[in-house]
């Protein structure tokens, strides 16, 4: 174990998930307004009609498969009698087609950011910083999964990056893990790390953001101030609340 190994798999990991934890509770107490997607549907609506599900729903599945690769250890799923090649299948499978409807999402919400003046406009340095790290981001992870679909990434990244993450929040890092796994790994798990630390600085707080007030909060009750009431009964809510020319 060598001093770079150390702050690449120790140091790094442990610095950006500090800024992710801290920056989130910093950015919501002190900037609750800004906590914000700053949605750009009023602009245009053809292009994101496409590439906001596609992405979304993309990246939903591609969180899920991250969720099972490294979070899963090995052991369990052979406890339950799944075998390494049908893994290894299901993971290659289910990942190709949610990392290729991701790429092709964020393409066109990218393209449509570039093409469209008023969203163009609407576009920060901020936001322009975010899209290129996520875009690498992805595009590191689908090249392992093309490179392990044809067979020349012969590292086993549940041997290798799985432990290595799990390690890191036991705080027992091994780093020398990831030493041992290849360099798409590596970029990727890097490019995940700058990821996490610019996160709660950018649009992307919006993900753990849940509309749970609109199940508490008492409903909006309207009042006619129209003297002349007709012959209708008044409807629920709609109460008069006296003769407005007094």
């Amino acid at each position: 174990m060598n001093a770079v190994e150390i702050l690449l798999w120790v140091v790094v990991p442990y610095v950006s998930l500090a800024i992710f934890v801290v920056g989130h509770y910093w950015r919501y107490k002190y900037d609750k307004f800004g906590w914000t997607t700053r949605s750009s549907q009023l602009y245009e609506r053809r292009l994101l009609r496409w590439g906001s599900p596609l992405f979304h729903f993309g990246i939903l599945f591609v969180l899920m498969g991250h969720v099972m690769g490294l979070g899963i250890p090995k052991s369990w799923t052979d406890a339950v009698g799944l075998s390494e090649s049908a893994y290894h299948a299901l993971a290659i499978g289910v990942g190709a087609i949610a990392g290729f409807g991701t790429l092709v999402g964020l393409a066109i919400l990218i393209y449509r950011r570039r093409t469209v003046g008023p969203v163009f406009s609407a576009t920060t340095k901020n936001d322009k910083f975010m899209y290129l790290v996520l875009t690498v981001t992805i595009l590191f992870g689908m090249s392992n999964t093309v490179l392990g679909a044809i067979g020349h990434e012969g590292v086993d990244y549940r041997d290798t990056v799985s432990p290595w993450f799990r390690s890191i929040f036991y705080f027992n890092p091994q780093p020398e893990l990831m030493s041992e796994a290849g360099l798409g790994f590596q970029l990727h798990a890097l490019s995940a790390l700058v990821l996490f630390a610019i996160w709660p600085f950018t649009r992307l707080v919006h993900v753990f953001s849940a509309p749970l007030g609109y199940f508490t909060r008492p409903y909006i009750v309207y009042r006619s101030r129209d003297p002349h009431i007709g012959n209708r009964a008044t409807p629920r809510g709609w109460d008069r609340v006296g003769d407005p020319r007094k």
